[in-house]
């Protein structure tokens, strides 16, 4: 088809805009919301914030979503009983309009939320529906888009 012709509805369809980190952390805050947020969740929406971030340096006040997922994790650590526990839905609850920007989810920023996940979890796997697998999910998705 050359740039020209009209597109089908078919093909309307089919292209998708591709998931986004922001989209990703709204997802997570779905599906795994109700759970307190640990320090392992706080390291991996730290390192995804951080792929968002300009690295010029400009935008370090979007590191705040970041920051306020590590204090929650702190303050979850010393709380005695769940109830009283911030959940991850509290944190990620609309992060897109949190970050300083938005950008697709690739590979490499999957990676990296994994390993940043892994590094602060005790037990040898992401948390399933949590910020790392659904990053993981979304590169797969973005990369046959």
């Amino acid at each position: 088809m050359n740039q020209h012709q009209p597109r089908s509805q078919i093909d309307k369809y089919f292209d998708l805009e591709p998931i986004t980190i922001g989209e990703v952390l709204e997802t997570a805050a779905i599906s795994v919301g109700d759970e307190p947020i640990e320090s392992s969740d706080a390291a991996a929406i730290q390192e995804a914030v951080k792929r968002c971030i300009n690295t010029s340096g400009d935008d370090l006040q979007g590191a705040t979503l970041g920051d306020t997922a590590q204090a929650a994790a702190s303050f979850n650590a010393g709380a005695a009983q769940n109830v009283n526990k911030i959940t991850i839905s509290e944190v990620l609850l609309d992060a897109t309009s949190k970050l300083p920007q938005d950008k697709a989810v690739t590979c490499e920023d999957a990676d990296l939320v994994k390993g940043a996940e892994l590094r602060a979890r005790p037990r040898a796997a992401a948390r399933p529906g949590g910020v790392a697998d659904t990053m993981a999910k979304a590169a797969t998705v973005n990369l046959h888009d």
